[in-house]
């Protein structure tokens, strides 16, 4: 099912994974993005015999690159670093014969067949193409959001909230995301501080008035965090009130941002069709508005944004590209 036939002789060394012996640029199926779901679908897509690339991007395993410990994807009994479960799956993918290729795609061609992909110094051609370049959570831009990234600070509370038991936490926001963060983490914290910049939510009536009946749940008005504090992890959160500029420390456990999600999906506008938040509009299954191009993970997944369904996405998007691309050779027939 090799798109280049004969272009490409793979070689085995040390009974490691095949390696290609000489540049390629065709392959059966392109896929962008190499988080939980890229590495997924390349595994689904390579086992089904098709000529597979993934182009990780500038951070090869997604936000789980980032992450310390995992203790919400089956199949380990103890938490596994979310470095290592990425590396874990690029190696899976590379046994499989997935070429993977860590580079930046900058620009896509997706109105003609075959579509391409290209990077700053290649192009790449693909029969299919699987999209699962994920979404960023928004942040703060506060300094300590970096330096305690994974040591306090969240932006997930059903990734992280088990590890905040018998914690004071914060949580920024006042949309429903924030809401739902804040009314979760009461199942694990003493107490929860919603700090919100406005002097309403931004939440849905149902799950405003489930969050103001939460005698767990502590509402700081018109005010933002401005600062974090903390020796080798968060012990404070600096809050100030954006009407009177008073500044109040909370000594607190964790900081959960909840202020909404951005898809990584600039480089597809008017390629493929996206909603008024950017992110992929799904057809039908993983198919977007283009015959061929699919899509998986949190780059269209609004609601649940785990790396188990991300996976998931993945394998759905591949067996998807199976059936597209043997309809599309029993056409040519």
């Amino acid at each position: 099912m090799a798109a280049d036939e004969g272009a490409t002789v793979l070689e085995t060394k040390d009974d490691g994974p095949k390696i290609p012996n000489e540049k390629k640029t065709k392959f059966d199926v392109v896929i962008i993005g190499a988080g939980p779901s890229g590495y997924t679908a390349g595994i689904y897509c390579s086992r089904a015999g098709y000529d597979t690339l993934i182009l990780s991007g500038i951070l090869p395993g997604g936000q789980l690159a980032n992450t310390t410990e995992v203790e919400n994807y089956p199949g380990f009994e103890n938490a596994i670093m979310g470095p290592d479960l990425m590396i874990d799956m690029r190696k899976q993918c590379q046994k499989m014969g997935t070429a993977i290729i860590d580079d930046v795609a900058v620009d896509v061609d997706f109105r003609r067949k075959p579509f391409k992909v290209l990077t700053a110094t290649e192009e790449y051609e693909g029969r299919a193409i699987i999209v699962a370049t994920g979404a960023n959570p928004r942040k703060l831009g506060l300094e300590g959001e970096q330096t305690f990234a994974g040591k306090g600070v969240s932006y997930c509370a059903t990734c992280d909230g088990p590890f905040f038991r018998n914690l004071e936490l914060v949580v920024a926001g006042g949309g429903d995301s924030a809401i739902e963060e804040a009314t979760f983490l009461t199942k694990f914290a003493t107490k929860i501080h919603l700090v919100h910049r406005r002097s309403e939510l931004r939440a849905s009536k149902v799950m405003q008035e489930r969050a103001f009946n939460n005698e767990k749940i502590d509402f700081h008005w018109d005010s933002a965090v401005i600062d974090i504090k903390g020796d080798q992890k968060m012990q404070q959160a600096v809050i100030k009130n954006l009407k009177t500029n008073e500044e109040t420390t909370l000594d607190v456990g964790g900081l959960f941002v909840a202020i909404g999600h951005v898809p990584n999906t600039e480089l597809f506008k008017n390629q493929i069709e996206l909603d008024d938040k950017g992110y992929v509009v799904l057809k039908n299954q993983t198919s977007t508005s283009v015959e061929g191009v699919f899509a998986a993970g949190d780059v269209h997944d609004r609601t649940y944004r785990q790396a188990v369904t991300a996976a998931g996405f993945g394998c759905m998007a591949a067996i998807d590209v199976d059936k597209y691309l043997t309809e599309s050779a029993d056409k040519q027939e």
